[in-house]
């Protein structure tokens, strides 16, 4: 087995992605003790990952890509592991001139999924492609799941939500990166009027007007408008005290599987097949639902998104059926989680 000092990963977006690869950290560290593990991410992102106590240090990939990669060259590292896998990447790790590993991106059969509905995708997630990454060096997957670390000035205190919150509450994430893989704010209105639990409607600033919709036409008043009030660790605290979530495809729903949440997954113009679905420990007894509409001949219409439905009637959304998200929400009246 080569002889391994230090270690620098890279992945430098997006929320969900960077989330998506704690398990290759994880088990970097608690396989190779003795490898000092560097992590090369966006500044703005290095909240995601500031709390991880198997990092020994994170790099912000800030000012110019030379400066960047100046300041790596500093570090001899012995080996790089690209998790990220586009050109500003490649730069790097060919700037650094050592040894490198990546993972298979399946563009090419995305492409082919997307323009002709020709599914070659192999039934493996994303998860386990980023681990064909670090085999080479003799890293196996522990199976146990996403991790997600919150410090204890980021957790949310219950007692701070109103006083029937306490017995239980569900998250509904209002946003997504693309529009068209957000939940319909009709669909969130009903959700609201017709479930029941207390609600905490989550997102960021840019998710604030929605959701104040959400409130405005909601007759039920346990409902919690919190996009834009928390910080994105805080809304990973209120994740994790949370009965379960219903959310897209999103950021917020990789750690929702992190936190080991009962999880209702709805999926607009992209698909689980990309390999992007919660990914759960082999020890959870949480459940997770996948909706999606298999009818449509226009899914997947896009790897990412758009900002509007190419078609205008964005029916892989519209047509969500809310009786069947309710039960599944009263299922969870047994579960203890």
């Amino acid at each position: 087995m080569r002889k391994i000092k230090k270690l620098l990963i890279i992945r430098f977006s997006s929320i969900g992605d960077i989330v998506l690869t704690t398990p290759i950290v994880r088990c970097l560290k608690k396989q190779r003790p003795d490898i000092e593990l560097h992590y090369l991410t966006k500044e703005s992102n290095a909240q995601i990952l500031e709390n991880n106590p198997y990092l020994d240090r994170i790099i912000h990939l800030k000012g110019s890509l030379n400066e960047t990669i100046r300041a790596l060259k500093k570090e001899k590292y012995d080996i790089v592991i690209d998790l990220h896998k586009n050109l500003r990447s490649l730069i790097i790790r060919y700037s650094l001139l050592k040894p490198f590993y990546s993972y298979p991106t399946l563009r090419f059969k995305k492409w082919l999924m997307v323009k002709f509905k020709i599914n070659l995708l192999p039934k493996e997630h994303i998860v386990d492609r980023y681990f064909l990454s670090v085999k080479p060096i003799g890293i196996e997957n522990d199976n146990l799941g996403l991790d997600y670390f919150i410090s204890d000035e980021d957790l949310v205190a219950l007692k701070t939500l109103p006083f029937n919150f306490e017995s239980g509450y569900i998250v509904f994430v209002v946003g997504g990166k693309h529009k068209t893989k957000q939940i319909p704010t009709n669909i969130l209105i009903e959700l609201c009027n017709r479930i029941n639990y207390p609600v905490i409607l989550l997102g960021d600033n840019s998710d604030k007007e929605k959701a104040n919709i959400i409130m405005d036409n909601s007759k039920e008043s346990s409902i919690i408008n919190a996009c834009g009030i928390y910080n994105l660790n805080q809304s990973a605290a209120l994740i994790k005290y949370s009965k379960g979530v219903i959310t897209p495809d999103s950021g917020l729903m990789h750690i929702a599987s992190a936190m080991d949440k009962n999880i209702i997954s709805l999926w607009g113009n992209t698909t689980p097949a990309f390999g992007m679905s919660p990914y759960m420990s082999k020890l959870s007894k949480s459940k997770v639902y996948i909706i999606e509409n298999l009818t449509l001949k226009c899914r997947p219409c896009h790897r990412l998104g758009y900002n509007k439905c190419p078609k205008k009637h964005f029916l892989c959304m519209n047509s969500i059926n809310v009786d069947e998200i309710l039960n599944i929400v009263s299922s969870w009246e047994k579960d203890k989680n």
